[in-house]
């Protein structure tokens, strides 16, 4: 057995130790060279205590393969159309206990008529199947073999915990919608126009990395090389990720969940008029991997794209995808007030790129380029983003 194989055996069996004594122990995970602070810290007791609450659903068995049902099977089926009537009847079954077991089926159909999209539960969770496909076929270098369903993130409720609401202008997880102003780390001396960063930027920045590092239950070098902050080449593999999921929960809330402001009721709003969006903790809830890294979406297909899937599905999830590389800021709603800065605006001398860092990944051209797109239909806008003094 290797060396850091039975370092992990030996932190397991200390973990159940710990538990089963009642005291509270941390344990450390060296994940690079001795000296360099370079480890993983992880309370046993609360560790021990997040395994056993949670709850992995089992999968419900598979039925035999068959044609897609297509549009003429049922009618108003929008997106399903590429799977077969019997994999579409399992896979409703499954959504309703991962996401509305005490409500049953009539939490978004109609009783009187399956068909209807008179319940706006119906016509969200339509949009929340796209995005479910969106995130298992084009954020793979983000959620890997994994995938996600939809109980990762709503795990047996209506709506998700650890979502968020617009608050004030200088929320920091508005970093997950329309800021990029990041990093704070300077090289100079004295203040420049290519580093600004104030006391109260630094802040925003260290509220923000520890949002991300309670939502994944570790502690900064998960992600970072303590003697380096900023250096990509000597950060482990695992900050790459970090900034891939950032850009994956802009896309989501700004090309989904954004926009469902219209549709929502108002209890369902938050006080400014917008709809929940999410964070890394939505999904993660506290864990490193989701549910543990439980592959629960392999065994069911409904939860990504197949080969032939309705010309008008895939032409609704590439106007999501191009709308969110176009620019990965907030819709401006028809209640913004004159004068304001945009929502997402970045002063100047204000870096993009989204990660922690001087030496951060570079910016992609569609990051560079900072529009504001303006819907169809208007929804709320965010309290517009301070310059940065």
């Amino acid at each position: 057995m290797s060396t850091p194989m039975m370092r992990f055996v030996a932190l397991v069996a200390l973990a159940s130790t710990a538990s089963l004594a009642g005291c509270k122990r941390t344990l450390s995970v060296e994940t690079g060279f001795r000296g360099t602070a370079q480890e993983v810290n992880f309370a046993s007791t609360r560790l021990a205590a997040q395994l056993a609450n949670t709850h992995i659903p089992a999968a419900i068995p598979p039925v035999p393969a068959a044609p897609p049902a297509g549009t003429t099977t049922w009618r108003n089926v929008q997106v399903l159309t590429d799977i077969s009537p019997a994999e579409l009847t399992r896979t409703m079954v499954a959504i309703t206990s991962w996401v509305a077991p005490q409500q049953g089926c009539n939490y978004c159909h109609n009783p009187a008529n399956f068909a209807s999209d008179s319940l706006y539960t119906k016509v969200v969770a339509r949009r929340m199947f796209q995005m479910v496909r969106q995130i298992n076929g084009n954020w793979q270098n983000h959620v890997d073999g994994t995938g996600v369903t939809c109980y990762t993130c709503h795990a047996g409720n209506p709506v998700p915990h650890n979502v968020w609401y617009f608050t004030d202008q200088n929320q920091p997880l508005r970093h997950f919608l329309d800021r990029q102003d990041v990093r704070v780390q300077s090289r100079t001396v004295e203040p420049t126009e290519a580093n600004r960063s104030s006391i109260k930027q630094t802040e925003y920045t260290y509220a923000l990395m520890l949002t991300m590092s309670r939502s994944l239950g570790v502690n900064c070098t998960y992600c970072h090389m303590s003697p380096r902050w900023s250096d990509w080449s000597q950060s482990p593999p695992q900050r790459l990720t970090a900034l891939r999921g950032i850009r994956m929960v802009r896309e989501l809330n700004n090309s989904y969940l954004l926009p469902l402001a219209a549709t929502l009721p108002a209890q369902r709003l938050g006080p400014r008029g917008d709809g929940p969006k999410v964070q890394c903790s939505t999904c993660h809830n506290g864990a490193y991997k989701p549910l543990y890294g439980a592959q629960m979406a392999k065994n069911y297909p409904a939860l990504y794209a197949q080969a032939n899937v309705a010309p008008a599905v895939q032409a609704a999830d590439s106007a999501a995808r191009a709308n969110a590389q176009a620019s990965p800021s907030v819709r401006q709603g028809t209640n913004s007030a004159p004068g304001l800065q945009p929502p997402g605006s970045a002063s100047a001398g204000t870096p993009v790129g989204g990660a922690a860092g001087q030496g951060a990944a570079p910016a992609t051209p569609a990051q560079q380029q900072r529009q504001t797109v303006t819907p169809a239909s208007p929804v709320a806008a965010p309290p517009p983003a301070p310059a940065r003094p």
